[in-house]
This record gives C-alpha cells, structure tokens and sequence, in this order.
C-alpha cells in the first residue's frame, strides 16, 4: 500500500516537492559554507519522493535553533508555503486527504529541518 501511496504521490505533486528542496540544495550548495545546509535540503528532497511509512521526529539544540533560524530567513519559508499550498489544494477532495497531510509534514519540515529525524512508521 505504501508503494502505491507513493507512486500516486509523485504524481500528484511529490515531484514538484522535491524539485524545490534540490533548488534549494544547489542554492545552498554555491557556497562552502552553505554545503551542510544543502546536503540537507538533497536528504529531504529524497524524503519528498518516498514519504509514506515515514514520521519526523523533532529533536536538538542550540545548534539547531540556530540553523534553523538561519534556514527560515533564507529558504525555510519559501519551501514551507509551497508544501502549504499544495497541501489545502490537495484537501479539497477526500481522495486528496492523504497526500495534502504529507504535504503539511514537509510544510512542518520546511520550517525547522536542523535537529528533525526521519524514521520508519510502526503503523500498519
């Protein structure tokens, strides 16, 4: 059921999720400094094209905070907006439910990636 979840969610706009972490990533990426942050955004746009099964489990420090002080300036909430949108758009129908729910995940994600962790659902 989760490989079909996530074939359907490609199509629905998984795709056009994980484009937008990789732009971020090769932004990032153009300087030294940003590679960490754009190692990150490549981690979670991988996760934009397999998120069913998976929870974000929020973790960190200061560290962290700051990062993502740093990221929401920058990127954070270009990424959070886009994941926003398409999710309300996504909810309009109760097929749609689902994937609108992932996206409000990467919204969540957007706005704070620096101490979250990704791991496997224990749901059925």
């Amino acid at each position: 059921m989760r490989l079909l979840g996530n074939i359907i969610w490609i199509i629905c706009g998984g795709l056009l999720s994980a484009l937008g972490w990789a732009l971020a990533g090769v932004l990032w990426c153009i300087t030294i400094i940003g590679i960490p942050v754009g190692l990150q955004c490549f981690k979670l746009g991988g996760l934009a094209l397999d998120p069913f099964g998976k929870e974000v489990i929020y973790e960190g420090g200061a560290g962290s905070f700051i990062l993502n002080v740093i990221w929401f300036i920058f990127s954070g909430l270009e990424i959070a907006i886009l994941n926003l949108g398409l999710g309300l758009l996504l909810c309009i129908t109760i097929v749609g439910i689902p994937f609108g729910k992932q996206f409000f995940k990467f919204a969540g994600l957007a706005l704070r990636p620096f101490g979250a962790r990704v791991e496997k659902a224990n749901h059925l």
